[in-house]
């Protein structure tokens, strides 16, 4: 009976003639008891260690990894080289925060070093936001990867250097213009991060993704199910062509009966079969193995017209300091300075904070994009959040998109006149969300039910951050937090991050409170506004 309730589920009783056998349902029924063949060897061993996921070896990462993984990120680094050397595939679907991106690089150098990988670089598609993250993270964990960034027109003419590289990196936005081109080269392994970009199979991301020439496929993805079961026949498509049968099938088999019908069964049925290849760990699952607080810095490119203004805007204030440093000498420039540094940063937030007489008819914003599909993922993981900003006007436009997606949510400002009442509906579990705002909420505050902290825009005071992260990251904490810091790439908010890293003490007060004086030179302002 159990022999002929597997088979039942591999084959399509409108095409019995069409069954094919995939390693994985071979394996599978290998595994069956009382079946009456012998099983090939190399079967019989996938059998073994797909009944038991201990069974996976032990392999030891590349020394080259400058990190060093924690238990569980090791576990996830061994289930990758697993499927690599069984020619399987696979859904990384770890929660946000966990570490996808270090387990993958640390998989990607171990491929290159151990001669598995025989030359061939690995593809990275991400969303455009996340492309500079791969990125730095690939300098500082494995620098010995040679790293090619595909962005920007130029892009076409650095195809040909594909071949020489270790890890190529472009993003779904790229991927399907550059398609035709691509899918002419041979990858060891190509990794969609982010893969519920290509939830719908019938969008041209999702077709150009499923060309790709490679050897192993993996999906990363905190939410490789977003809506309905066939996002996740989707990423299997591009991992597995055919596995879960064709779309139709698929929909006739397993998701009409689990999602209308709420057939228990088939939901045991489709989840034993894609159990081997989808490997999840949530936040509470491995709390034990998390430091207290994690700090994840996110590097945001901006849009073009938001680029151009920013750049239009420097360059002017750039010219106004330098005129204001060459005419007053000593330390009389700081106030233009700080002008031209509130402009810039209003830029980077949103270019709807700029004064009225910039005539500004830029209404986008790469972070604010940003900020809404990381708080989708967040508030489906069920992180409890607290949002702060230094500008009260940039909560009201993260306010004003929490309205429209129904999202609720807690508001402090200076304007805020219950402070007790609002703590109190956040620390009861009534709401998940709590937009704060720099001045009215830095200090003072116990807010502990939170696990995710988001510092919208960067604040020059490193203490003052610090102050901020402690609503949450306190005594009485029983939870790691997170932190999110959003950097726009190449502005002025990235520099101040590296100066906050490079000079840590000179930075202590950077813009700290009024007294700035001894902290602010010509010299560091040139730096700033280069």
């Amino acid at each position: 009976r159990r022999i002929l309730h597997h088979l039942a589920s591999l084959i399509d009783p409108k095409f019995p003639d069409r069954a094919r056998l995939h390693a994985l349902d071979a394996a599978t029924l290998a595994g069956l008891e009382g079946l009456g063949i012998e099983t090939p060897p190399d079967l019989a061993e996938l059998a073994s260690k797909l009944k038991d996921f201990s069974g996976i070896k032990p392999v030891a990462p590349d020394s080259g990894v400058q990190a060093t993984l924690r238990d569980y990120q090791l576990a996830g680094f061994r289930w990758m080289q697993f499927l690599a050397r069984h020619g399987l595939h696979g859904i990384l679907a770890d929660d946000m925060g966990l570490g996808k991106t270090l387990q993958t690089l640390t998989h990607i150098l171990t491929e290159k070093k151990s001669g598995h990988s025989r030359g061939l670089p690995t593809l990275v598609v991400a969303p455009t936001s996340v492309v500079p993250n791969w990125a730095a993270e690939a300098r500082k964990f494995t620098p010995e990867l040679r790293v090619l960034i595909l962005n920007g027109p130029e892009r076409r003419k650095y195809h040909r250097s594909i071949p020489h590289a270790d890890l190529v990196l472009t993003s779904f936005a790229l991927l399907h213009r550059d398609i035709e081109k691509l899918r002419t080269f041979p990858f060891h392994l190509a990794v969609l991060d982010e893969a519920q970009n290509i939830k719908n199979p019938h969008a041209k991301v999702a077709q150009a993704a499923c060309k790709l020439d490679a050897r192993h496929r993996l999906c990363l993805s905190g939410t490789p199910v977003e809506n309905h079961l066939g996002e996740l026949w989707s990423l299997m498509k591009f991992l597995v062509p055919g596995f879960l049968g064709s779309e139709e099938a698929f929909n006739t088999r397993f998701r009409k009966p689990i999602e209308k019908d709420g057939d228990a069964g088939r939901n045991e049925v489709l989840k034993q079969r894609i159990a081997p290849l989808i490997l999840r760990r949530t936040k509470d699952q491995v709390a034990r193995e998390l430091p207290p607080k994690t700090e994840l810095v996110h590097l945001i490119e901006l849009h073009t017209a938001q680029k151009d203004l920013y750049e239009t805007v420097r360059a002017t204030m750039n010219k106004r300091v330098r005129e204001a440093i060459a005419a007053r000498g000593g330390n009389d420039f700081q106030i233009v300075f700080l002008d031209a540094l509130l402009k810039l940063r209003q830029i980077c937030c949103d270019p709807r904070l700029l004064p009225d007489e910039f005539a500004n008819t830029i209404h986008e914003s790469a972070k604010l994009d940003f900020l809404t599909d990381l708080l989708a993922v967040l508030i489906e993981e069920g992180r409890r959040i607290l949002i702060f900003s230094q500008f009260t006007t940039m909560l009201a436009l993260i306010e004003a998109h929490l309205v429209r997606e129904k999202i609720p949510y807690l508001k402090l400002t200076g304007a805020s006149k219950d402070r007790g009442k609002l703590v109190e509906d956040f620390q009861t579990g009534k709401i998940p969300l709590f937009l704060i705002s720099l001045k009215a909420g830095g200090t003072g505050l116990n807010l502990t039910a939170a696990d995710t902290v988001i510092h919208y825009d960067p604040w020059w005071n490193p203490a003052a951050e610090a102050q901020a992260t402690d609503r949450a990251y306190r005594i009485g904490q029983d939870k790691p937090v997170f932190v999110h810091k959003l950097l726009c790439q190449d502005t002025v908010e990235q520099r101040i991050h590296q100066l906050q890293q490079d000079k840590a003490k000179l930075a202590a007060g950077l813009l700290a409170d009024a007294d700035i004086s001894n902290k602010l030179d010509a010299t560091m302002v040139r730096a700033l506004l280069e």
